[in-house]
């Protein structure tokens, strides 16, 4: 078996000991680097608490039949945790070094200054910030091409997507091999510009904002709504992605809406931009002309919806939201009648029509003819 690649993170916190439960869980050695300053007593509680904590992390996996309860020390083995001292080794040899200190512009900028003079000259360094542009951090990194923004959502030892954000120096090839490793322990890479707030949390932050401002405004309560969310937007779309949603209904569904939303609650933030209104006069509107967001021209429809829907049904069982269908009540049907069937009498095998005739007659005896009375003598 060949050795798997060693992933370095930078920082012992929540999302360096998330990383760490992915990578381990995955075969691959993985090193924790504290880059803070620390006593040794306060460092040896950082190592010990980041130990207990991925352990605990990988019996909950267990407990719930991923694996056995019995692998979780060989697993849990495969993470070390070091202070800033002992990093150049780990960091010479990780194929991969993930940056995930604080949200601090200079703290970052710092540590991955740092890192990339520890690093080999083919390591790749990526930063998970949530909130940094990538070229705002590349800068400080010793052969920027090597560098790129890998967003990880929280819990990262759960959630499979990564958010990749290239910034203005960073090789294609980069990407494509950090795309390939993540897809190696289960996890699926998407590739967005270097923007603020990549893709997930810019839609997230819309969301969450409307749906807090909706309770503000006494739309209904906190548990309706989040109810609305969970069993509506939530089953909808771990189905269809978003923009997908907008073809199978149809694009001129949502321009329509979004003109009386926005005349009705009086708000330009409702308004659809200006792709939808482009694709409504070009006739791009989804599965009802083939183009949307996406092309469908040359797919088979009627497989694609049952595909989907099977994937809405199999959801739905999963949560216990099917149930069995209402039937008739069943009605007391009236005896049959049985008709006299003018048949021919079945054909009698060779056994019974033999058994029949070796049965001796049985003689009957005539009855004695009864005697006539006599009448009586008459006396003179």
């Amino acid at each position: 078996m060949t050795a798997r690649a060693a992933i370095a993170c930078l920082g012992a916190g929540r999302m360096g000991r998330g990383i760490a439960v992915v990578f381990a869980y995955a075969g691959h050695p993985v090193c924790l680097i504290d880059f803070k300053q620390r006593a040794p007593a306060e460092f040896a509680r950082l190592r010990q608490d980041s130990i207990d904590e991925i352990r605990a992390t990988l019996r909950t996996l267990a407990q719930f039949g991923l694996f056995k309860t019995i692998m979780v020390e060989a697993i849990a083995a495969r993470v070390t945790v070091l202070p800033m001292a002992e990093a150049q080794a780990a960091l010479a040899h990780a194929a991969i070094i993930f940056e995930g200190v604080p949200e601090v512009l200079d703290f970052k900028r710092t540590v991955l200054a740092r890192a990339s003079q520890l690093a080999g000259p083919a390591s790749i360094i990526a930063s998970t910030t949530s909130t940094i542009l990538v070229d705002e951090l590349s800068s400080a990194v010793e052969q920027p091409s090597r560098f790129l923004n890998a967003h990880w959502l929280n819990p990262a030892f759960l959630m499979p997507l990564v958010e990749l954000a290239p910034g203005a120096s960073t090789d294609p090839a980069i990407v494509a091999r950090v795309k390939t490793l993540l897809e190696s322990v289960g996890k699926i890479p998407v590739v967005c510009a270097a923007r603020p707030g990549y893709i997930v949390p810019r839609i997230q932050a819309l969301a969450m904002n409307e749906a807090a401002r909706m309770v503000e405004e006494g739309v209904a309560s906190a548990e309706d709504l989040d109810k609305a969310i969970k069993y509506g937007f939530g089953i909808r779309f771990a189905v269809l992605g978003m923009l997908e949603f907008i073809d199978w209904g149809g694009g001129d569904i949502l321009y329509y809406a979004s003109r009386y939303l926005t005349g009705a609650l009086k708000n330009e933030r409702y308004a659809a931009p200006a792709i939808v209104e482009r694709n409504m006069r070009e006739g791009r509107i989804g599965l009802k002309t083939g183009r949307g967001f996406l092309d469908y021209e040359g797919r088979d429809l009627d497989a694609y919806r049952r595909d989907k829907l099977s994937a809405f049904v199999a959801l739905l069982g999963h949560f216990g939201l099917t149930r069995p269908p209402v039937l008739p009540a069943k009605t007391k049907s009236k005896p049959r009648t049985q008709s006299v069937s003018k048949s021919k009498p079945k054909k009698q095998s060779k056994k019974q029509s033999k058994t029949r005739r070796a049965r001796p007659k049985l003689s009957r005896k005539r009855p004695a003819p009864r005697r006539r009375a006599r009448p009586p003598s008459r006396r003179s």
